[in-house]
């Protein structure tokens, strides 16, 4: 019985500094998304999923890691749920770079054409109509918001804005990104979502996609119980923070390889609008 409480009181100390040793973006956290790339610069990554029972304990992978494409400028440090530890020569996302925001970011909504999410999925889900738009407009109030053009009163005058549902199928199904929000500042970078890609090979202008098949895949698994985060970083700024942000050590992550895909690298990079 001695031996049975002793072990009781080490897992529960365990448990405890496990814990204390979390940032408090993750205390509540039971899925994590990953996606790395091979540099600032690169704009080819790897995307892998993460979960645990509660706070605190190990991150267990979670299915195949999903070849992803980021922004045609690579990635830069983003406003998200942590500070990030900024080295004078890291790259700073701002509006319209062409970067992918690096950092922790929560994954608030999930949005696309259809009037109802699929069966199954438990994200808040925002239908796209034709009059639904994500504000880029630096002067606006409204920056950096999914807005009803037909329910607010435009302040943007004749800046065009993203208009959410648009000719093609990129955003047939996405995930809202919260970057550089609660609240917004200005110049900081806007609309940043994780998307359907165009094709291997064809960055987004700051954005994270991949194919239809996965982030369907991602959508069904993905749980607003759960605290979802989004952790986006280039291998090398991974492994100088997974102990001190407790992230998961698994060590596929900067493999030779580990954060691109070769077949992916073989093929044209062309520059799409998202």
């Amino acid at each position: 019985m001695k031996l049975i409480i002793s072990c009781l009181i080490a897992s529960i100390f365990f448990f405890n500094v496990t814990q204390a040793k979390e940032p408090g973006a993750f205390s509540h956290s039971k899925q994590m998304i990953v996606v790395t790339t091979d540099s600032w610069d690169s704009p080819q990554g790897m995307l892998r999923r993460y979960e645990r029972e509660r706070p605190g304990n190990p991150w267990q992978p979670v299915g195949q890691p999903i070849p992803v494409m980021v922004g045609k400028a690579g990635l830069g440090w983003g406003t998200g749920l942590l500070a990030p530890p900024r080295e004078s020569s890291d790259p700073v996302k701002k509006e319209g770079d062409g970067k992918a925001p690096a950092g922790v970011f929560r994954l608030s909504k999930a949005f696309g054409y259809a009037p109802q999410e699929q069966s199954g999925w438990k994200m808040p889900y925002v239908s796209l109509t034709p009059t639904i738009e994500c504000v880029d407009d630096e002067k606006s109030k409204f920056y950096n918001t999914l807005v009803d053009t037909t329910s607010v009163s435009a302040d943007w005058g004749s800046h065009e804005n993203e208009k959410m549902r648009r000719d093609d199928d990129l955003y047939r199904w996405g995930i809202l990104v919260d970057h550089n929000a609660n609240p917004p500042v200005a110049g900081g970078g806007s609309c940043i979502f994780m998307h359907i890609w165009r094709g291997p090979g064809q960055p987004t202008v700051g954005c994270t996609a991949m194919e239809q098949a996965d982030l369907e895949s991602l959508l069904g698994w993905l749980d607003p119980k759960r605290k979802p985060l989004l952790v986006q970083l280039p291998v090398a700024q991974y492994q100088k923070l997974r102990h001190r942000w407790n992230l998961p050590q698994d060590g596929k992550i900067g493999g030779p390889g580990a954060a691109s895909d070769t077949t992916m690298q073989s093929r044209p990079k062309s520059v799409s609008n998202n």
